[in-house]
């Protein structure tokens, strides 16, 4: 067996570092024998190409990588976004960082696509101007730029109505697996910032309306502040700064003052466990939860703080809901789920028109299997 003895034994180290994982685990993971991962990281021995090629893979980097000189530059390996959720969550998991830059990766495989197709009405991210607004405001004219009416929502609408405005929408699998955010992990979702095609990666979580609130707190991210951020629970519930700022543009923007004005307060209960039923109608009509209700009608003093809090305490109180398991009977349609509908729709496309293989439009399409791709076009075709 050939082996590459130029590998730069240094750049494994550190892209093992980077992930928080040790050569022997990256060894175990990648299907190496342990004895001959040590003597390739002693430089004793060079890998096999199908080695370094599962090293580079396991990595998200190229074998090019691992065969040039000298020592990582990290400002050219790191995006600046990436750097940005750097800076912010210190203690991000190496699982995370790899999420992180796969879908960089994944937006920039769009962007190429989209080029290659050259096609005409592809949507552009030009975002208003809301340089001086307060969040209310902002929120009304975030809402008249995504087309937001009446009708009623749900996280697939908010959603479609993010990719039509230029940005992807990717929404983690609930499946063990490199696109998923493990149920222990405290992030719930993150915004890479980009004047041409921002995207955000929302967690899987036991309700679409947890989904919803935070695909819209970090759209605020996007439009207020013009920067890529990552978020957990104490985030998503933060009140300084440009949390505040987030959440106070996501409140308004699920819940505008004209849903407000159809709750009768004489009508409110005084025994929590029953606010739910009391919002319900509201609640299905916006797809958000009680909570952000409750939270709006605080904000505009129609609400005692006191009862607010009691809900949250009563709620945190409520067995969780199992949002793991379910089927894979469905597995072609799974990458509608986790990148959206223009971004399947662009590879498929691309497929048709034969700028891509099958290969690639698996490597697109989270590995999905020949035949999965050939149900995924006739499910297309069909609808």
């Amino acid at each position: 067996m050939e082996r590459i003895q130029s590998v730069n034994a240094a750049r494994i180290a550190w892209c093992c570092a980077d992930h928080g994982i040790t050569p022997g685990e990256l060894a175990a993971e990648v299907g190496i024998a342990a004895n001959t991962m040590s003597r390739i990281m002693a430089g004793e021995l060079g890998p096999s190409f199908q080695q370094l090629s599962k090293i580079a893979q396991h990595f998200g980097r190229g074998v090019l990588f691992f065969l040039e000189a000298g020592h990582v530059d990290v400002g050219t390996v790191h995006t600046p976004q990436f750097r940005t959720l750097a800076r912010q969550k210190p203690e991000l998991s190496a699982r995370v960082k790899a999420l992180v830059e796969r879908a960089e990766r994944q937006r920039d495989m769009f962007l190429s696509l989209r080029e290659d197709l050259d096609a005409d009405g592809t949507p552009v991210f030009a975002p208003p101007d809301l340089a001086g607004c307060a969040p209310k405001q902002a929120a009304a004219l975030a809402r008249q730029w995504l087309g937001l009416g009446q009708a009623q929502q749900s996280f697939d609408s908010y959603r479609t109505a993010l990719e039509a405005r230029g940005i992807l929408v990717f929404r983690a699998s609930g499946y063990n697996g490199k696109w998923q955010i493990a149920k222990e992990s405290p992030i719930l979702g993150f915004a890479l910032y980009d004047a041409l095609c921002p995207v955000i990666v929302v967690k899987k979580q036991h309700s679409d309306t947890q989904l919803t609130f935070t695909l819209i707190h970090e759209l605020g991210h996007l439009l207020l502040h013009k920067a890529s951020s990552i978020d957990d629970d104490g985030d998503i519930h933060g009140q300084q700064g440009a949390e505040r700022e987030a959440n106070a543009f996501a409140g308004h923007l699920l819940v505008p003052d004209a849903a407000l004005a159809v709750i009768d307060d004489a009508m409110r209960p005084q025994d929590v466990a029953e606010l739910e039923t009391w919002l319900k109608p509201v609640r299905k009509q916006l797809a958000v939860s009680t909570e952000v209700i409750l939270r709006r009608l605080m904000d505009e003093g129609r609400l005692p703080a006191g009862l607010y809090a009691s809900y949250r305490q009563w709620r945190a109180a409520q067995p969780a809901q199992d949002g793991s398991g379910g089927s894979r009977e469905w597995r072609h349609r799974e990458p509608m789920h986790l990148f959206g509908d223009r971004f399947v729709r662009t590879v498929l496309d691309a497929l048709e028109s034969r700028h891509i293989t099958l290969a690639k439009a698996s490597d697109c399409l989270d590995s999905l299997k020949v035949k999965d791709i050939r149900e995924l076009e006739r499910f297309y075709a069909g609808s």
